[in-house]
């Protein structure tokens, strides 16, 4: 079909939008990524656009240099990998459970569990708890209390919920248990929701950085976005963050923030390319009931 003019102008307007949207969104990332190779004083300056101005290392050689950090992001892998394994372990088990309308009290749970997204118990609360189970200072404390997301459940749930109910009987005529159908029939044919939820609670779990703040003390259990909090924290002040030089840390103060943020956003920019294809179809099966 021979396009006609309107559409070729609609197109090119079209194009042109999209990439000032592009560029708008990339252009936030791009400038901390050229703040964090340049000068002090050209940032400062305000000079520091797309391109870094006076290339500067110093800031990179004094993080990557120092033992701390490097025992801070082997904490955050650990930490994020047991917390995203627990959290999904949980989650399918209780979105599965209550997609199904055969279970008893069905209503009440989903309504209890929603109750929670918007009343909780506080922080003191919590911080009490933590401590009466004796979790402080150690990795429980980094990785149960957030162990659900009723949002993510909840999507999770609905995506369970539009899955043929036939397959499941069929399975259960043929002798499945109910964990048997769940992992041989269920899962596999929920990959896109899967995957999408391993992005959202890996995402969260790499950047939490409170819970390490109020339940660990000691700093070679923190994860690298307290490490990172503190050494921006530190530079700010000219105090030591860590086994971090000093007066270095002053001397780099001005672009120290932007390679904090580098250096924490660059293994999950790593990660998302690759299940990002299941990312936009599982949001899309999960939210809208068929």
């Amino acid at each position: 079909m021979k396009e006609s003019i309107q559409y070729k102008i609609f197109k090119v307007f079209n194009v042109i939008i999209l990439l000032l949207v592009v560029f708008v969104t990339l252009f936030p990332f791009l400038n901390v990524v050229a703040q964090s190779f340049s000068d002090q004083a050209a940032i400062n300056a305000g000079k520091v656009n797309l391109i870094p101005k006076g290339f500067n290392l110093e800031t990179y050689k004094t993080i990557l240099h120092d033992k701390a950090f490097w025992t801070s992001y082997r904490n955050t892998i650990i930490y994020t990998v047991v917390a995203t394994l627990i959290s999904m372990v949980m989650t399918t088990m209780l979105a599965y459970a209550l997609s199904k309308k055969r279970l008893m009290g069905r209503k009440f749970f989903t309504s209890f569990a929603v109750f929670t997204m918007f009343f909780n118990g506080g922080l003191i609360p919590n911080y009490i708890l933590i401590k009466t189970l004796g979790w402080t200072n150690t990795i429980w404390a980094m990785v149960i209390p957030g162990a659900i997301s009723v949002f993510n459940m909840l999507i999770m749930k609905t995506f369970f919920e539009s899955l043929p109910e036939e397959l499941e009987e069929a399975a259960a005529i043929d002798g499945s248990s109910t964990y048997g159908t769940l992992i041989k029939i269920v899962l596999p044919l929920s990959k896109p929701i899967l995957a999408t939820m391993v992005l959202f609670y890996a995402v969260g779990n790499w950047n939490s950085w409170f819970s390490a703040f109020l339940y660990l003390d000691k700093p070679d259990m923190f994860p690298v976005t307290l490490y990172l909090r503190n050494l921006l924290a530190g530079a700010t002040s000219g105090e030591s963050a860590g086994a971090t030089n000093a007066d270095n840390l002053t001397q780099i103060a001005a672009n120290i923030k932007a390679v904090t943020m580098v250096l924490t956003a660059l293994p999950i920019l790593m990660v998302y390319p690759f299940i990002q294809k299941y990312f936009v179809s599982g949001i899309m099966l999960g939210a809208v009931k068929q």
